[in-house]
């Protein structure tokens, strides 16, 4: 029987960088993994999912040549190569991982492992032993018992991301990150979307003010938006598919091609030997102390199959911390309420701390302040002018509660936010902290500004 000092179950963005970090501490280190290294965000959801929307950009670019004096005479898509070109992507960012493996002396155990007593793994059949093991099986697509997936008419997002033809209809069912991304992508493409959520607004953890931006500009793009709305059957019969829509209204009868089902993801922890190891699980998550060790020691879980944030940055960031705990190294717990989470449709939406709404739940009083990308130089002369960046303050002491942002590259703008708020500064901090013109980013002092009554450009 092989022997490491730590193994980790699954190589997701949580797995692999654990194992990294495993070995760069000192550890005997293996990581098992039944498909591809890198896991689902780096194969079939992170890394494709951006590439195809870059695609679905160049392409709207070209639509609107003539917005920026130049004449394009001849353009169209070629929806294979698209996904071709997703795919390769995954690929060459697949094997990087088996680079960093190698690199870093890390043992990759192929095949489906499952967790046995006495701190063991089986995978197919053989049986390895280590002093730690950390689960990282993450998650996939949820189903629903009304929206069954058959992988041909009713899909999930693996399927959404390799369709050997474009769909001309396309119904979405959930208007989370995963449901707006795919919508804005096939919408760029040419094909007739129409997102279907259950709750009052889309992207509902947003901010309020963010949903309905992020609304009114799906429908400026010809998106079909039905809030309040809920699929109750589905008839598969025929050569498409129909959706029985209740609403307020009364029902309503969608026709399409295909139904992409995108309402959340469901835990890999089904199958793994949790059961027979005595793992503690929870509402379809691994029971998990601020270090991620489970009840059984020698037993840790990172990532979604845990009770934080289903993200990959949190899942490398918890894998990171955990292995630094079992090397003796002094760490903080992670501070779940300073994660940024970001949607990369068009346009991007970020996000770090609490909404509006939840700040005033908390009996904050509050200093609020906006600033419209229309009154940006940057995004004036780029022509991506939708969009804002929301300041919540509190105004006794002028804690960054909240950032909320929507518009062009705002995802690579929220770090900031994310970094003032773990620095502890205040909004005169950031007011005073001179930032570069013309750019984007400027946008967040303008908010900030506009927050103190200190606008100058609104």
């Amino acid at each position: 029987m092989s022997k490491y000092d730590i193994i980790v179950l699954g190589s997701g963005p949580g797995g692999y960088v654990t194992a990294i970090r495993a070995s760069q501490l000192g550890f005997k280190t293996a990581i098992v993994e039944k498909e591809n290294l890198g896991g689902v965000c780096l194969n079939w959801g992170c890394i494709p999912t951006k590439a195809l929307l870059k695609s679905a950009q160049v392409f709207e670019y070209l639509k609107h040549a003539d917005d920026y004096g130049l004449t394009v005479k001849e353009f169209d898509k070629d929806f294979g190569a698209v996904v071709k070109r997703s795919r390769g992507v995954a690929d060459g960012m697949s094997k990087g991982i088996q680079f960093l493996m190698k690199k870093n002396k890390i043992d990759v155990i192929k095949g489906y492992g499952t967790l046995k007593a006495g701190k063991k793994i089986d995978v197919d059949g053989t049986e390895y032993s280590a002093d730690h093991i950390i689960v990282a099986t993450g998650a996939r697509s949820r189903e629903l018992p009304n929206l069954p997936q058959d992988g041909k008419k009713v899909i999930g997002y693996r399927e959404a991301m390799t369709l050997p033809t474009q769909p001309k209809k396309m119904i979405v069912v959930g208007s989370g990150a995963i449901g707006v991304e795919f919508a804005y992508f096939y919408n760029s493409m040419g094909t007739d979307v129409t997102i279907v959520e259950y709750l009052p607004n889309v992207v509902p953890v947003e901010d309020e003010d963010v949903s309905k931006q992020l609304e009114r500009s799906f429908k400026k793009i010809g998106i079909n938006v039905m809030t309040s709305a809920e699929v109750t059957t589905i008839d598969t019969s025929g050569e498409g598919v129909k959706a029985t829509v209740k609403t307020a209204k009364g029902e309503e009868v969608l026709e399409a091609d295909i139904i992409l089902s995108a309402v959340g993801i469901k835990t890999n922890i089904e199958n793994i030997g949790l059961e027979d190891v005595g793992i503690a699980v929870d509402r379809d998550k691994i029971l998990v102390n601020d270090f991620y060790q489970t009840n059984v020691p020698g037993y840790y879980a990172i990532g979604d199959v845990t009770p934080g944030q289903a993200l990959a940055h949190v899942a490398s960031a918890e894998g990171i911390l955990c292995v630094e705990k079992i090397a003796g190294m002094h760490v903080e717990p992670i501070d779940y309420g300073n994660i940024p989470g970001c949607t990369y449709a068009s346009p991007e939406i970020a996000s770090v701390g609490l909404t509006e709404k939840q700040a005033k739940e908390k009996g904050y009083e509050l200093k609020i302040g906006k600033f419209p990308f229309s009154a940006s130089g940057k995004a004036s002369a780029a022509g991506n002018k939708d969009g804002f960046v929301k300041v919540i303050f509190d105004a006794k002491y002028g804690e960054w509660l909240g950032c909320h942002m929507i518009g062009a590259g705002v995802t690579d703008m929220i770090a900031e936010a994310v970094l003032g708020r773990k620095l502890e500064t205040t909004g005169h901090e950031v007011l005073k902290t001179i930032h570069p013109h013309p750019t984007m980013s400027e946008a967040v002092m303008e908010a900030v500004a506009a927050a103190y009554d200190e606008v100058i450009h609104i």
